[in-house]
């Protein structure tokens, strides 16, 4: 038995699933309202038998662990590194070896961040200066200074050492959690003398420290932070994401702003789907964290060359994930921290009046070159037609062409051949990065649904696999559930239980044979026949659509030969679409 199989056989699913919200028996199965919509008829079943969750609002699915990933924005490792503690599960005995090459565990580095956040905290509350800068001068409570663990690092050198020392912590575990730094065979404190901020993951457990500098001292930079740890990467961290993640599922979106303390003022202001990353420094691991709670992300940067930067950098990667991002102006105050200063209100109206980055950055841009003359006009080309190419979506990217166009009074075809001029030079852009938490768009969730519905009645009812004859795998959505389509192509004959091919995609069969549970078990066969047409043609309909969108496109640069090639392949598209209505109408 691995680690896995060992945490499933000490927790029940009900059991993990009901600490977060409330389940009630439905026959065999359990049932509650949804986590990730603001349904109010419960479509939130649970399974004990099979061990599986499904969402029916969400289309969302799993065992244990993908609903730990779900609610606490954690990826696998995480999530069974969180359930084997609720199991009592010592993960070490599945290893090759224990800690970081036989280093201490990340259990004992966490006990030492722990009792160093403790330590801090006990001396801010004795240091006037660092004190009288968090209740003045950054105007924070005494509540909010105790909710979000921050603390004060004293400027002797060896003051965290000796009180880490009298607990029994070694040298190399003060190291290895970043709290301490080596010169020769001395040990010293890593932070000295500044205001301490931990940093936590999302449940909550101290993994490091950004330590600020205070006023009038002019030494060394404004922050530091812990080095990289086994428990800390700066490239994944979300500062504020365990005090934000509900917040960002209720008000379904998510602020990002560039500091910390931007962050705690503003969930003290009343605003707290707000989070940080280190700096500006934006990556592809932090917008897959925030999409796990929502699609809509806000990031409110400083308009410098940093900022704009990370901008450019953020709206690539989101495009890839097909997040939705935008970015919050600044009006009256170079911060958050700052207008929150000046008034609450102001930063709550700033929060709602976003513009979706795109074009956010063309207008930042427009204000910046002289669009009349011909250097401007390229400098401004320079500037946005990188960020408008590396665009996922080709009908977005066609737009902002467009756009482009218009905003320089030159004509698409020239700006087409700089993109083509410069596409020689750049390297091929990586393939899109498709994402299992992603928010899906209401159109793509309504046809993730019809595909589960149609193959789950297709495996479970081998006398309507007649519809496989006009289904093919470009006509469906994601991996799993053309897996299964090819399954049943190759043996259309074979019930459920003789489909040996059906192990590789275990899970996803559960969840449908769920579906099909709670939404077809004991109708009539006729109902069944009834269901599977009107899913067919729902599915056949949308494929249809999305095939005449991209032949549109291309016609507009084919040639003869091509426009021919498409306006027959449009032909085909109709007749399919017209042969099943008429099929389903008769059958």
């Amino acid at each position: 038995m691995d680690a896995i199989d060992e945490v499933k056989s000490r927790l029940s699913i009900e059991d993990v699933i009901g600490e977060y919200l409330p389940l009630k028996r439905a026959g065999r199965n359990f049932r509650g309202l949804s986590p990730f919509t603001s349904e109010k008829t419960p479509s939130f079943m649970v399974s004990p038998e099979k061990q599986i969750w499904h969402d029916f609002s969400s289309n969302k699915g799993g065992n244990m662990f993908s609903f730990v990933m779900e609610m606490e924005g954690v990826d696998f490792k995480e999530a069974l590194e969180l359930l084997a503690r609720k199991a009592g599960v010592d993960l070490d005995q599945y290893r090759k070896g224990t800690g970081s090459r036989g280093g201490p565990s990340k259990e004992r580095l966490l006990e030492a961040l722990d009792a160093a956040a403790k330590f801090y905290q006990v001396q801010l509350s004795a240091n006037e200066i660092a004190l009288k800068y968090v209740l003045n001068d950054r105007k924070l409570t005494k509540e909010t200074i105790v909710k979000w663990r921050m603390g004060y690092s004293p400027n002797t050198g060896k003051a965290l050492w000796a009180y880490l020392n009298k607990l029994g912590f070694s040298n190399i575990e003060m190291q290895r959690a970043g709290l301490t730094t080596k010169r020769g065979s001395v040990f010293n404190d890593m932070f000295r003398g500044r205001l301490m901020i931990p940093l936590q993951d999302t449940q909550g457990k101290v993994i490091g420290f950004t330590a600020r500098q205070l006023p009038k001292d002019d030494y060394g930079p404004k922050y530091i932070n812990t080095p990289q740890t086994i428990l800390y990467d700066k490239s994944r961290h979300i500062f504020g994401l365990h005090l934000a993640k509900q917040a960002i599922r209720e008000n379904q979106f998510a602020v990002v702003t560039e500091g910390n303390l931007d962050v705690i003022s503003s969930h003290q202001s009343g605003v707290r789907q707000v989070v940080a990353t280190a700096g500006t420094a934006m990556t592809e691991a932090h917008l897959r964290g925030l999409t796990r709670f929502a699609g809509d992300i806000r990031i409110c940067f400083d308009s410098d060359k940093a900022g704009v930067a990370a901008t450019e950098r953020a709206i690539t990667i989101a495009s890839r994930l097909h997040v939705a991002l935008s970015v919050i102006d600044i009006v009256g105050g170079k911060d958050p921290d700052e207008l929150i200063n000046k008034d609450p209100r102001l930063w709550q109206e700033a929060v709602e009046h976003k513009a979706y980055a795109v074009d956010w950055l063309i207008d930042f841009h427009k204000k910046h070159y002289d669009l009349e003359s011909a250097s401007g006009k390229r400098e401004f080309s320079d500037a946005v037609l990188p960020i408008v190419t590396n665009l996922d979506d080709p009908v977005e990217q066609d737009h902002y062409i467009n756009v482009v166009s218009k905003e320089l009074a030159v004509s698409r075809e020239s700006l087409e051949a700089k993109i083509n001029k410069n596409s020689k030079k750049e390297v091929v852009r990586k393939k899109p990065i498709k994402s299992d938490f992603a928010s899906l768009s209401k159109d793509q969730l309504e046809i993730s649904k019809t595909e589960d519905h149609l193959l789950c009645l297709l495996l479970k009812q081998v006398n309507l696999r007649n519809k496989l004859s006009t289904l093919t795998t470009d006509m469906l959505g994601r991996d799993v559930s053309r897996k299964l389509l090819q399954i049943l192509h190759k043996q259309p004959d074979r019930s459920e239980k003789e489909l040996n091919a059906l192990k590789e995609i275990g899970e996803y069969v559960k969840i449908l044979g769920l579906q099909y549970e709670e939404l077809y078990q004991g109708l009539e066969f006729n109902e069944l026949v009834y269901e599977a047409n009107r899913l067919q043609i729902r599915l056949i309909e949308r494929y249809v659509k999305r095939q005449k969108q991209e032949i549109a496109l291309k016609l507009a640069t084919a040639n003869e030969k091509q426009t021919n090639e498409l306006l027959n392949e449009a032909r085909r598209l109709d007749n399919l679409l017209r042969i099943n209505l008429g099929d389903n109408i008769h059958a």
